[in-house]
């Protein structure tokens, strides 16, 4: 623990590493600042309650930016003091986390567990939180919850308990549904925010791990060259009967770009280049990505008006902000195809069916749809010509030509061994 004295110069200047490490302060013995590999920044101090042979402790003392370094220097020196009095903060925060309740962990989890999150995936995670955790789970100690409880809490969300029309905004609307797809997904934030608490030593073990959850068949809705046309007439029919452009120019451009929502509701003009027909966005769930464009997708940008002063190609009414109406109307189109349950969503994963049913391969569609990683385009492996079937088939039709005597089969006799 040895180096020049912390100052805010000091603190502005420490850069993340692969690993977590501590700049220690070169004037008071135990105060330092905290680096995670993540590049959060936390003020520290380390003490010992007994002589040189008993273990350092090490408390955080604050977020650097929310309190200054003199601050959290006088902040470490009452630490230190009080240890050698026999105090021990590390064990009174312990004790006190100990008590939280599951609501006051998931408030943690999100301001301190989340940092290599996207803000997608966030909201994502504080939307279950608040419509399925807190409601079931929040005042219960974080300490008492068992695998059982888990379970329960399951099986509660997949039969539709936490099931809720949730007024947002002026005009806004939040439908939270159950199901068994929502249950797993929402088993599967729970155990990231037990794990976040085993990791901050609020409990010894994860009562999720171990529980068995439904099988996840979200993103396997595929439509069919048929269904995609009866779609299109019920969205053609929305349009003519007066529609939200901005929501049916969404909506059709997710289904010719096989684009996420969120990239093409907030697209901006900045972002299409329709010259050589692709959109470069600057940022999406996997980064920096770039998607193509086909002729029916530049022609629906083409047609497009182009608001003054707007930054994005759908703004919304008012404020400047991107256009967030694309639900409302889907909700209608997908009704009046009779389509209750499809997803936005679903709308990608067609595109991905349609080009393996043309022959496309996986590693195309992969590009395609900007996967970071084959593995997830793979989920559409059973959609493509399995060479085995297709020879199987070929094989029994050839053999079913020949019972029936027909001319078209060709029958290939096996060669004679030599010295028959």
């Amino acid at each position: 623990m040895a180096g020049e004295k912390i100052t805010k110069r000091t603190v502005d200047g420490l850069q993340p590493m692969e690993r977590d490490f501590v700049r220690w302060d070169g004037l008071l013995t135990g105060f330092g600042v905290r680096v995670r590999a993540s590049g959060s920044r936390s003020f520290v101090a380390a003490y010992r309650l007994g002589g040189r042979n008993t273990p350092w402790r090490r408390v955080t003392i604050a977020a650097v930016g929310s309190m200054t370094v003199d601050s959290a220097r006088k902040e470490a020196e009452r630490i230190i003091a009080g240890a050698r009095l026999g105090q021990d903060r590390a064990a009174q925060k312990a004790r006190k986390r100990a008590e939280m309740t599951v609501a006051q962990v998931c408030d943690l989890y999100l301001a301190e567990g989340c940092e290599t999150k996207k803000a997608s995936t966030l909201a994502t995670d504080r939307g279950r939180i608040e419509r399925h955790i807190k409601p079931l789970l929040g005042k219960r100690l974080i300490g008492e919850v068992a695998r059982a409880e888990i379970e329960k809490f399951m099986r509660d969300v997949a039969n539709g308990k936490t099931a809720a029309d949730v007024k947002t905004r002026l005009h806004g609307r939040a439908i939270v549904e159950g199901g068994k797809g929502t249950a797993s997904r929402t088993v599967g934030l729970l155990g990231g925010i037990f794990s976040f608490a085993v990791s901050r030593h609020l409990r010894p073990d994860n009562p999720v791990r171990g529980v068995k959850r439904y099988p996840d068949k979200k993103g396997e809705t595929f439509l069919s060259p048929a269904e995609l046309a009866r779609l299109g007439e019920a969205l053609g029919a929305a349009e003519a009967s007066g529609a939200n452009y901005a929501a049916v120019a969404v909506i059709r451009l997710l289904a010719f770009t096989g684009a996420r929502k969120g990239e093409v509701a907030s697209l901006r003009w900045s972002e299409i280049d329709l010259e050589r027909g692709y959109l470069r966005l600057g940022d999406s769930k996997t980064g920096a990505k770039v998607i193509p464009l086909g002729a029916p997708a530049i022609e629906v940008l083409a047609g497009l008006p182009r608001i003054d002063g707007a930054q994005f190609v759908f703004p919304a009414a008012t404020g400047g902000a991107a256009f967030q109406g694309v639900d409302k109307v889907w909700r209608k189109v997908r009704a009046a195809a009779n389509f209750p349950a499809l997803r936005l969503h679903d709308l990608r994963h067609s595109f991905a069916s349609v080009g393996l049913a043309r022959g496309d391969a996986l590693a195309v569609i992969g590009a395609i749809l900007g996967h970071a990683d084959v593995k997830t385009t793979s989920r559409y492996a059973h959609l493509a010509d399995d060479p085995v079937r297709n020879a199987a088939n070929e094989i029994s039709k050839s053999v079913h030509a020949a019972f029936s005597g027909k001319p078209s089969a060709k029958i290939v006799p096996f060669a004679a061994k030599r010295g028959a």
